[in-house]
């Protein structure tokens, strides 16, 4: 049975190629699933517009490609890992971490089959990635891949830094409340003094005053006393 191919069939056709196939294969599989028709004038024109449709879909897909390079040219990730004697990883970079990282710190989705790599990194060290988006189409990359331990050591110290500042301006904030609180108490004790001496000042002119009241009753009477006798006599 000659057939004409209505779409790429993996190891077995393209589109639009004009293929001599077994007849069980083509009326049980290829033509109810409409990959392929049988040859003649009908099929010449299907396959036409089937081509064309295909070269529209090409031009749109590599058109996309092309952007997703200029975006994806010279871009830089960092991906971090422990390791162990002379820079060797514990474990291993792979495309999959790339393609992840990529989404990750750059927004950028990528098939990581498309990312060449001849065997996974096992290294620290700086490296360039070759993406295949088609076969013409190749941005590259840069990838460092640092230390795990020596970064989270970093961060450690830097936090450690941090809680040291805070403490300090904790301490800063306690010395200046306590330091205020000693002057109010300074303060109110100073009140307090001065209100005692005014009030012993008050209480001794009371007492000043009683005394030279009494002492003035005191002389009228003897005056008073004195006149009684002169009477008298």
């Amino acid at each position: 049975m000659k057939v004409v191919f209505l779409e790429d069939v993996p190891n077995v056709a393209e589109t639009g190629e004009v293929k001599e196939v077994a007849d069980g294969y083509g009326r049980n599989f290829l033509i109810p699933k409409k990959l392929a028709i049988l040859a003649d004038a009908k099929a010449t024109r299907i396959i036409e517009a089937q081509l064309k449709k295909k070269a529209q879909r090409q031009a749109e897909t590599e058109a996309e490609m092309r952007e997703l390079a200029k975006q994806l040219e010279g871009q830089e990730i960092v991906l971090k890992a422990r390791a162990g004697a002379k820079d060797r990883l514990y474990g291993a970079i792979t495309n999959a971490d790339i393609a992840e990282e990529l989404e990750k710190s750059a927004g950028l989705v990528v098939d990581k089959r498309k990312i060449e790599l001849d065997e996974p990194i096992r290294e620290v060290g700086s490296y360039e990635i070759a993406i295949r988006l088609t076969k013409d189409i190749i941005p590259k990359i840069k990838l460092k891949v640092m230390e795990e331990e020596k970064e989270e050591g970093k961060e450690k110290e830097a936090g450690k830094e941090k809680k040291e500042k805070k403490a300090e301006k904790v301490g800063k904030a306690k010395k200046e409340r306590a330091t205020a609180g000693e002057k109010e108490e300074k303060k109110e004790g100073k009140e307090k003094e001065e209100g005692k001496e005014k009030k012993a000042g008050k209480e001794k002119k009371e007492k000043k005053a009683e005394k030279a009241e009494e002492g003035e009753k005191k002389k009228k009477k003897r005056v008073k006393e004195k006149e009684e006798t002169n009477q008298s006599v």
